[in-house]
């Protein structure tokens, strides 16, 4: 995938511009996580961000705050995502998984309209659970689809910030050597 290049159409899209994107699950502890997922797809480097800043987080139309960590690997065309929440607030990510728990979260799209993407699921009947902004600047939006899909759904507005993180974790595992496994990276980058 060229991360900058627009999201796929025709028959290989859900409907033109809203590919999935990245596959994201819910981990109880990221490193672990990194290393079983190495052992076992053999996959790297991860893209690791502790403890990302949040400027603006709202769960179910209430301000509130949350406290992730988050890595990121290039699988093929595919971004994984793994999602650490180190609190217990009320989040998209707890309204699946309790702490201790883990699994399939989300799939990812990143639609050329982000807010009419978002007002016509909300309109079908999929509320959005948690709306983010990191310090970065990049944001999201979860959508609880679980009714229909078994996930929910995170879309992206589109920014240079987000598209820069997708063009990173590709990049990086073009060239990866084989042996830096994690890539640490400020969580307010």
């Amino acid at each position: 995938m060229n991360p900058t290049s627009d999201m796929p159409t025709g028959p290989g899209a859900l409907t033109p511009g809203l590919a999935y994107i990245q596959v994201a699950y819910v981990v109880d502890n990221l490193d672990r996580a990194i290393e079983r997922w190495h052992r076992l797809w053999g996959t790297g480097p991860y893209i690791v961000r502790r403890h990302i800043p949040m400027e603006h987080v709202w769960y179910r139309g209430t301000p509130t705050t949350l406290d992730i960590s988050a890595a990121f690997v290039q699988s093929g065309q595919m971004q994984i995502e793994f999602i650490e929440q180190h609190d217990a607030t009320p989040s998209a990510f707890r309204d699946m998984y309790a702490r201790g728990q883990q699994g399939l979260h989300h799939v990812a799209i990143l639609p050329t309209d982000a807010r009419a993407t978002v007002d016509r699921f909300v309109a079908q009947g999929y509320p959005i659970t948690t709306e983010l902004r990191t310090r970065a600047g990049r944001g999201a939006w979860f959508l609880d689809t679980r009714a229909l899909l078994g996930h929910m759904i995170e879309v992206y507005p589109d920014s240079p910030g987000i598209r820069a993180l997708y063009r990173r974790v590709a990049e990086e595992a073009t060239r990866w050597d084989g042996r830096t496994m994690m890539i640490e990276l400020d969580g307010a980058s």
